[in-house]
This record gives C-alpha cells, structure tokens and sequence, in this order.
C-alpha cells in the first residue's frame, strides 16, 4: 500500500440506507475501514474487461458451467480451446452434478481474443454460464513473452525470476487435456 503522504483524500456522499449496507459489508468482509473496502471496489471495478483497453494484455479464467449431455458440447467446447491454444495456460474440469460440468479456464494473452473466446464459449447451446475475469500483465513479463512469440516458442520468456518456492505455488504453463 501507499505511503499516507501519496494518498489523496476527497469526500464521498450516500443516501443512508445504502451507507448502511455497506456498512455492513464492510463488517461481513472483515475491512477495517470503508476507505479499505472503498479501493479494493474500485480497483475491481477498473478490471472489469469491459474497462481494460482491447489491446491489452491480460492474465485470467473463464469460468463456465454448461450440461455434457447437449449433445457434441464438450466437444465444441475442447475445439474453441484448442483454436486459443496460444492463450490458454491451464484448465481444471469439475463434475458438479449428473448433468452439469465447472470449468475454469487460466488465460494470458489479448484482451480482445479472451473476451472473442469468452463469446464463443457462452453462446453455446448447454452452456448456463460464462464469465471472464482478468487482470494486467506486467510490463517486463509483457515484453519477454511478445520477445518468445516472436522467436517461435510461445512457453518461453515466461520466468517469473523468482522459483515456485518464494511464494508457495507452482505456475504451469501449457493447456492440460
């Protein structure tokens, strides 16, 4: 977090109804304050997809729930995957129900080819729910990654500089099937 010398104070008005609720979420989420709780609303706010520029680069899921009994949708599914190959790091598959499938896509890449997957994706027949969600890639990584795409291997120029040990994860880097 910032210094309090690089905070900018400015005052903000609710209808009381409204400071109550949140209020209260304040309370549910654990914040210590609303000004906490005020930032992490924006910041969630200004990742929004819809309020990243198109040609940005992004790192995130898709999340989708969608019935394996349509009939050729995991199928369709697998194909839209394979043709973003190049943008997808991972995929977990999680059986909800008889009839229903959770699947989160990891993605890096160009917002505006998430967000053409992401449609093609949630336009499927059988598919109850799609949801992308991203945010920035850094500028060094950003620029290593461009660097590796252009050498012809997209999997390179992708170290983090630091080992999976440092902060208690792993980062794989190729779609699992």
């Amino acid at each position: 977090m910032a210094d309090k010398e690089d905070l900018t104070r400015f005052g903000v008005a609710f209808p009381t109804p409204l400071i109550e609720q949140f209020d209260q979420y304040i309370e549910e989420q654990g914040y210590k304050n609303r000004s906490e709780a005020f930032r992490d609303l924006v910041r969630k706010t200004l990742l929004q997809p819809s309020a990243l520029q198109s040609d940005q680069d992004v790192a995130g899921t898709i999340v989708m729930v969608y019935d394996h009994h349509i009939s050729d949708l995991p199928i369709r599914l697998m194909e839209l995957q394979h043709e973003a190959h190049h943008d997808i790091i991972s995929n977990m598959h999680v059986h909800l129900n008889h009839d229903q499938c959770l699947e989160v896509i990891a993605v890096r890449g160009n917002l505006e080819r998430l967000r053409h997957l992401h449609q093609q994706i949630q336009v499927q027949k059988g598919v109850l729910y799609a949801e992308l969600s991203v945010t920035y890639v850094d500028e060094l990584n950003k620029l290593a990654h461009a660097q590796s795409r252009q050498d012809g291997n997209p999997d390179q120029g992708l170290d983090h500089n630091h080992s999976a040990g440092q902060h208690g994860h792993s980062h794989h880097h190729r779609s699992a099937e």
